[in-house]
């Protein structure tokens, strides 16, 4: 059984946009072995557009000595998007047309990993397509930039676990779509 599993660098003001300029000074042992195990997991990459066109001109040329070169060359990769012709990098394939229920169908029986694609992700979770959303909150205002969440649909979600790293103070949210609480209800989630 497959699944989609979300995760995204996200400052404590929702900002997802260019993280290489504010995450690496928050980018541990800690934090690298979730990432390492969240990519372990996938079997394919879910991408929209703005972010398969940003690794699609980078990685094919990047250094071959970095492990992640090849690794990011090799993997499958499904890219959303009605305004792409065609996917060109190495073992990437285009999903349009009706994206829900393609990725319904692919996700039946592929275990799909989604890194960055903001748009691509709030859209996921506004029609139900995300089962795990995995954010990697730093400790910092960055004050400008493109956020995660913004205008939209209403989703509730259902924390599953939190883990604050030690030495960084990033805290780990691992979310899963949920129901709203009921009146005077109170739920709570254990770190």
């Amino acid at each position: 059984m497959g699944f989609i599993k979300s995760s995204l660098f996200i400052s404590l003001d929702g900002v997802i946009e260019a993280p290489e300029t504010w995450h690496f000074p928050y980018f541990d042992d800690q934090m690298g072995a979730v990432v390492g195990e969240l990519m372990g997991e996938a079997e394919a990459t879910l991408l929209g557009r703005h972010t398969y066109e940003g690794f699609a001109s980078y990685w094919p040329d990047a250094d071959p000595a970095d492990p992640m070169t090849e690794v990011m060359n090799s993997a499958r990769k499904f890219v959303v998007s009605d305004t792409l012709t065609e996917a060109t990098w190495r073992n990437s394939s285009l999903v349009n047309g009706d994206v829900a229920a393609r990725l319904t169908e692919l996700k039946a029986d592929t275990r799909l990993g989604t890194t960055g694609s903001a748009a691509l992700v709030r859209w996921m979770l506004e029609q139900g397509l995300v089962d795990e959303l995995h954010l990697l909150v730093h400790p910092i205002v960055v004050g400008h930039g493109a956020k995660l969440f913004t205008d939209g649909r209403t989703v509730p979600l259902k924390l599953l676990s939190s883990t604050t790293f030690d030495a960084t103070g990033v805290v780990h949210l691992v979310y899963t779509n949920g129901d709203t609480p009921k009146e005077g209800s109170a739920t709570s989630a254990a770190s």
